[in-house]
């Protein structure tokens, strides 16, 4: 559910919604996710008995626009333009890959009161190599996107149980739609 729209300083719109009245709380989700599959969707009725709750679809996802080419700064600029939507700062939490955004924010200087991070994600050993993105890019474009988020998954080590539940999961289309947006997590 899309309540309002942020506008980025690229003009990209982003999908915010709001839960709660309090001190804004701004929840930046793991790249995965959007509207349709949030991991930290159950709790948000209960930080909203304290806070302003904005969820919000990042770049290229869910209900929020996308431009080309990315850059993590872009991300950035989404989480400051969801804060003023806010009113002008906030708490933020970041989970996952939202966390990365979150510490990127920090260090630019974005008004942000305190910042909560979970599992912030860190390379062990040399990054990702040009074979794992263009074997990525490649399945994107020959339209297997199914294929894409298995290969992704199983990349970052989802053991494969969990990828089979996944494609059960009624948000499987969400994520096939979300593909192309994988060589940029």
């Amino acid at each position: 559910m899309v309540d309002m729209r942020a506008r980025s300083a690229d003009g990209t719109p982003i999908a915010v919604s709001r839960s709660g009245e309090g001190p804004a709380l701004v929840m930046v989700d793991p790249a995965g996710a959007f509207h349709g599959l949030r991991p930290m969707a159950g709790v948000v009725p209960l930080l909203a008995e304290r806070f302003a709750v904005h969820t919000y679809d990042r770049r290229g996802r869910g209900d929020s626009g996308d431009t080309s080419p990315y850059a993590p700064e872009r991300e950035v600029e989404d989480l400051a333009a969801v804060i003023e939507l806010a009113g002008g700062e906030a708490d933020v939490y970041g989970f996952s890959s939202g966390a990365a955004v979150t510490l990127r924010a920090l260090a630019a200087g974005l008004p942000i009161r305190r910042a909560a991070l979970l599992e912030p994600p860190f390379v062990v050993g040399q990054p990702a190599d040009e074979e794992f993105t263009d074997r990525l890019r490649d399945l994107i474009g020959r339209g297997e996107r199914g294929a894409a988020v298995e290969f992704f998954n199983r990349a970052v080590g989802v053991p494969d149980e969990w990828i089979q539940q996944l494609r059960s999961h009624p948000a499987w289309p969400g994520l096939e739609a979300l593909a192309p947006t994988s060589p940029r997590r």
